[in-house]
């Protein structure tokens, strides 16, 4: 599923209220920009039910050029996670609550 196809979703439910796919497009976009701001501001982003974003951190190591399977060094990185909460787990797994 891509964005377009998400924020059909959202304008089609019932429950939020858009009139129209660029209000829809606006909102979704909202959320992500919040999402993104919240996780470099506070380095974690909880949303109870669905899942936590959060910064990890990723060591040096020692890796291969593809291409030319020669040696290189890889630097430390930072990273985002995603951890599933237990109801949306639940959900796909088919478990009602």
């Amino acid at each position: 599923m891509n964005k377009a196809q998400l924020v059909d979703l959202v304008l089609k439910n019932k429950n939020a209220g858009f009139e129209s796919k660029a209000a829809a497009e606006r909102a979704f976009d909202a959320v992500v920009d919040a999402i993104k701001d919240g996780v470099q501001k506070d380095k974690k982003v909880q949303v109870i039910g669905f899942g936590t974003f959060s910064v990890r951190e990723r060591g040096a190591r020692n890796g291969r050029n593809p291409q030319t399977g020669a040696a290189m060094k890889i630097k430390a990185y930072k990273t985002v996670g995603f951890k599933v909460g237990k109801e949306f787990k639940d959900a796909i797994n088919g478990k009602k609550r």
